[in-house]
């Protein structure tokens, strides 16, 4: 099931092992080749030289120990004939007068390719260079096993034959600390997967360079890395090994291991082939250093043909809220980023157009809340007065006392200015002029309102030579939940790079370490009211009767479609399949399907609203911004895409 949408499940696996003794080494790594195949992991990497045990010292020059370990390599291999997977096994290898330090891709009874370590380490605690030569000093492209003729060499890459997405490249420890990794080549050369069999001793502060260096390099790679270091039977002498592996995507730590445990561990997490396939045809400058790797190696195309079952659950977690995370400490630091830089894009453009003065219109709700705590800041950065903002609450035929009081009150406790201007007598008046039924509420009576208030904003920010500062945010553009020529248009926009689910944590942020008690207050209450628009008339108790998300479906679903189907380019089966993961306990199969359509069909009706935005920040790394990350017809026809939910 998880092959069908794009993911492949790899396993960092970290037998018992110690120095010399072969035999016992050779009977943990076939169980935990049993264990992984049970768990349906595709590729699994072993720890570097795990057959005899990365410390043999001068015990690698006894022909003993080297005959054992080929002994060795042959048994596994026999082994993995009924076993399901890859697994890729580090063995020392000796051939025409040199000794290699290897690993073997095994796969169904068969010796796929045997790749050589590259750069030898030989400084510090490593002596490598005693024993061990270079992969890269060598002529050798085949060697014999047995009877079996095996590709040998440092310029493999592995493909599936039946799966497109589906291709890997080694490298061997002190590669991956190379100057040019052999993981950057192999990775512009195809592999999508990279995997590292490692002996990685333990030091102070090793572990954060280590973790860091891998989440980088898949990050540079754009795909995936996954890295397996020998545990603590490895520590002799004077070192120690700790089994340190780690499993990264695109810069993102997906899953790594406890360190210093005394027994054996497998880690493994489902890779996303269709996210980094994605992730490299939408970056240029990967494309280019493709195109421009003249000087890279050329390497030799290994097939192999992938399981054609797999697991039908996914491990990897899928986080509901994409924009939004998960720590307290990451959430402080993100929000206050975010409000950094959409502070000083405003700050900049009014130093730029030399206009100092402000014009918001606050209805009491979250984004236009939002865009004042902006305005706020961008005043501190250039040191203005805040007597220059110039707040407009316009309450209509929806507005109640709850959400115009809180403006009231936010408006005194920041000692800002606040004009009111009651927009009824004028809309009337319009329905007047263009015959329009004040009793049909509709999008006329609605919309009605929305450029009223819109004109006065504008009006008054000509009176007072000032900005008109937008508030809608990148949720409601993404849906296309704007007034064309309302609320959708302002001089700048602060909001439009931030999702709805984020608004919130922002406020509160905001609330909980820059505002006073008086503030704080008002901005909870804030947070808590239900998000509208104020468009229709309140019920019978004065309460807010025109609820949004009651008409478009949440935003904590619509901000997961967004993100996946936008930022991620998944094709809508995936987009479900993922959030009946993620909202499993919260919402039904059936209300996920039903707003995902609702997603796609505003999506694409909506464009030409984003195609006529004002100027706004970008904060995250989706945008929909014409000029910058999204461009799209306005008359894009969504059939595919419904179609696709239908099967």
């Amino acid at each position: 099931m998880i092959k069908t949408f794009g993911y492949i499940r790899v396993a960092a696996v970290r037998p018992l092992t110690k120095p010399v003794n072969i035999n016992d080494n050779t009977k943990n790594i076939i169980s935990l080749m049993k264990e992984s195949s049970n768990k349906k992991c595709d590729i699994s990497v072993y720890p570097e030289l795990s057959v005899t045990s990365y410390n043999c010292g001068d015990l690698f020059r006894q022909k003993t120990l080297l005959d054992a370990a080929l002994e060795s390599i042959s048994k596994i291999t026999e082994e993995s004939s009924n076993l399901y997977g890859i697994h890729i096994i580090g063995f020392p290898f000796a051939v025409t007068g040199q000794l290699f330090n290897c690993g073997a891709v095994i796969s169904h009874g068969h010796i796929l390719g045997i790749i050589p370590k590259s750069f030898i380490p030989n400084n510090n605690e490593y002596y490598e260079g005693r024993w061990f030569s270079s992969g890269l000093k060598t002529n050798i492209k085949d060697v014999y096993i047995g009877k079996e003729q095996i590709p040998f060499g440092t310029d493999l890459i592995f493909f599936s034959r039946n799966n497109n997405l589906e291709s890997f490249g080694i490298e061997i420890c002190e590669d991956l600390w190379a100057v040019i990794p052999p993981s950057s080549s192999l990775a512009l050369s195809g592999a999508s997967i990279i995997l590292n069999l490692s002996a990685s001793t333990d030091i102070l502060g090793k572990v954060d360079y280590r973790r860091n260096l891998v989440k980088q390099q898949s990050s540079a790679i754009i795909g995936g890395y996954v890295y397996c270091s020998a545990g603590v039977g490895e520590s002799t002498t004077d070192t120690v090994c700790g089994g340190h592996s780690i499993i990264a995507e695109n810069g993102k730590l997906l899953v790594e291991s406890e360190r210093f445990t005394r027994d054996s561990n497998i880690i493994f997490n489902d890779i996303d082939l269709e996210y980094i396939q994605h992730e490299r045809l939408n970056n240029t400058t990967y494309s280019q250093s493709v195109i421009n790797k003249s000087d890279l190696q050329i390497y030799r195309k290994i097939f192999y043909n992938s399981e054609k079952e797999s697991d039908s659950r996914l491990t990897r977690v899928v986080n509901p809220h994409p924009f939004v995370p998960h720590s307290l400490n990451d959430l402080n630091d993100r929000s206050s980023e975010i409000i950094k830089i959409q502070s000083t894009g405003l700050a900049t453009r009014m130093s730029n157009t030399k206009i100092f003065k402000t014009v918001i219109g606050l209805s009491g709700g979250l984004d236009s809340t939002l865009a004042l705590l902006v305005i706020l800041e961008a005043y501190k950065q250039l040191e203005l007065d805040f007597k220059d903002i110039y707040c407009i609450t316009m309450p209509g035929f929806g507005t109640t006392e709850r959400t115009k009081n809180n403006v009231v009150q936010l408006a005194g406790e920041l000692n800002l200015s606040l004009d009111e201007i009651n927009i009824r007598e004028a809309s009337l008046l319009h329905f007047k002029d263009i015959g329009h039924n004040s009793s049909i509420h509709d999008t006329t009576y609605e919309n009605t309102q929305a450029r009223e208030r819109t004109q006065i904003l504008m009006d008054k920010a000509n009176q007072l030579n000032a900005l008109v500062i937008g508030t809608g945010d990148l949720s409601e553009l993404a849906l296309g939940w704007c007034t064309y020529n309302g609320d959708h248009m302002s001089m700048y926009s602060v909001n439009s790079g931030v999702p709805k689910t984020l608004v919130k944590f922002l406020i509160k942020y905001y609330a909980n370490t820059i505002a006073n008690e008086g503030i704080k207050k008002i901005l909870y209450d804030i947070i808590d009211t239900p998000i509208s628009p104020e468009l229709l008339p309140p019920d019978d108790n004065g309460e807010i009767s025109q609820i949004t998300e009651d008409t478009i479906g949440p935003y904590t679903l619509h901000d997961f479609f967004l993100f996946n189907a936008v930022r991620c380019a998944y094709k809508p089966e995936k987009v479900f399949f993922l959030a009946k993961i993620a909202f499993e306990n919260r919402y039904e199969s059936e209300t996920i399907l039903k707003w995902l359509k609702v997603f796609y069909k505003r999506f694409f009706s909506q464009q030409f609203k984003r195609s006529a935005l004002p100027d706004g920040p970008k904060v995250g790394t989706l945008a929909l911004s014409p000029r910058g990350d999204w461009r799209m017809p306005s008359d894009a026809d969504v059939s595919a895409w419904l179609a696709n939910l239908d099967h």
